[in-house]
């Protein structure tokens, strides 16, 4: 049994990754009726969070039947992250993330993300602080290193653990690939191999089909695996992986019925937490990605992201059926 502080999470827990501008309520709700055992929110700005900004606060919306639920954040001064830990602690999540990965520029050059990789005392002395500052367990994300010169997560991993982290999750590859390339779980397993390595290491980077799911469990002896882009447009992919774990059979695509029925559900959940109007527009981004593969779908997308009510996009998904049914989707 795999455990988070008291959270346990199963023998082997499929984790779906914080995605900025993905991973929010709604999505959230069909990943978890997909088979994600562990989920966390977009990643929070701690200065956005202390200033009040709206962005930040409505991110940290949770809901019970999302948990276990981790709240994730990122920033690049300790004081901030502190008070952003205490305010996050406040609306009773399972766990605090603390975000080390992310390599974008716009948090990078913040100082914040990836950005402590190249800094491991201030890593260190940050997450030791919120440690201190919260009851919840926190957790780490982070990659390889800043660049391949400068691989230190087998340390890192080693000092996170010393002064309280519960678990970590590591990206394999380096701030520097960006999501380029290939991801690099070679030194992922051999941090899971350190005999000083107590709590539980999750893989996370490339991992897009159940056979290479159960590659990198026997591979790389990793406690679970965390999804991040697969889940986009697939959010059944966990409950795939799983049913090929347990039988080594894969799981038939779902058929068109079954990809409009999840829409509708993601659709529904859009709308009731942000409004009609809102959580329509916020819907449209996804339809390409449900229906990813269907021959001569552009037409019907075009109609889903102009509908303005759930009336007109439920006739236009019925009508999908009608016409898709029984036709192959990759």
């Amino acid at each position: 049994m795999v455990k988070i502080g008291n959270i346990e999470l199963g023998e082997f827990p499929l984790l779906l990754a914080p995605m900025e501008d993905v991973s929010d309520p709604p999505f959230r709700a069909v990943c978890k009726e997909g088979g994600a055992d562990l989920m966390y929110t977009e990643f929070i700005s701690s200065e956005g969070l202390i200033r009040d900004a709206a962005k930040s606060r409505q991110k940290l919306d949770i809901f019970e039947y999302e948990r276990p639920i981790g709240i994730q954040l990122f920033g690049g001064d300790i004081g901030n992250m502190v008070h952003s830990a205490e305010i996050a602690t406040e609306v009773n999540p399972d766990l605090i993330d603390i975000n080390y990965g992310c390599p974008v520029k716009a948090v990078a050059c913040r100082g914040a993300g990836a950005a402590l990789l190249q800094d491991i005392p201030k890593m260190v002395k940050m997450t030791e602080e919120i440690v201190k500052s919260t009851h919840l367990p926190v957790t780490v994300k982070t990659r390889l290193g800043w660049d391949d010169s400068t691989k230190n997560v087998v340390e890192v991993a080693e000092r996170l653990q010393d002064i309280g982290i519960k678990a970590l999750t590591i990206h394999g590859r380096t701030r520097v690939q960006m999501y380029k390339g290939s991801a690099d779980w070679s030194l992922i397993g051999k941090i899971k191999e350190n005999p000083r390595m107590q709590i539980p290491v999750f893989g996370n980077g490339d991992v897009d089909s159940p056979q290479k799911a159960l590659e990198y469990r026997n591979r790389f002896g990793i406690d679970g695996i965390m999804i991040g882009r697969a889940a986009i447009g697939s959010p059944w992919v966990f409950n795939e992986i799983k049913h090929y774990f347990n039988t080594g059979e894969l799981l038939a695509p779902p058929d068109m019925a079954q990809r409009v029925n999840i829409a509708r559900k993601h659709l529904e959940f859009s709308i009731r937490w942000k409004g009609d109007k809102l959580g329509i527009f916020e819907m449209r981004r996804h339809y390409t990605n449900y229906f990813k593969g269907t021959p001569d779908f552009k037409p019907y997308r075009t109609r889903l992201v102009e509908a303005l009510t759930a009336e007109e996009v439920n006739q236009i998904l019925d009508e999908v059926i009608s016409v898709f049914s029984g036709e192959p989707v990759c």
